[in-house]
Formats: structure tokens, C-alpha cells, sequence
């Protein structure tokens, strides 16, 4: 169980990571934001989700 839930996370941080690369921000906050979430990876997930940069689609 543990292996299925490491897994989804795995997959929603690269996810989140992708997401980062493809917004309006400037280098150093992408940087931070993927700092953010490598380090912290189900926090930093939350945090990016409600508080991040937006994709350039949106």
C-alpha cells in the first residue's frame, strides 16, 4: 500500500514540476517552487497547488 501511495505522489511532483516549467514566472521563483516541492514533496505539493504560479495556458 505504501509503494501505490509513493507512487501517486511520485507521478503528481513531476506533475507539479511540469506545470512550474510551463508558467509566466521568473527563473528564481520556478527555482524556488521546484526546491519546494523536491524537498517537501506532499507539503510542497499542497502549497504549490493552492499558491502557486498558474500554467501560461490558464
Amino acid at each position: 500500500m505504501e509503494f501505490i501511495f509513493g507512487l501517486i505522489i511520485l507521478i503528481a511532483d513531476i506533475w507539479a514540476i511540469v506545470n512550474v516549467f510551463g508558467s509566466n514566472a521568473s527563473t528564481g521563483a520556478k527555482v524556488l517552487w521546484i526546491l519546494l516541492i523536491l524537498i517537501l514533496p506532499v507539503l510542497g505539493l499542497i502549497i504549490w497547488y493552492f499558491a502557486g504560479p498558474r500554467s501560461a495556458r490558464a
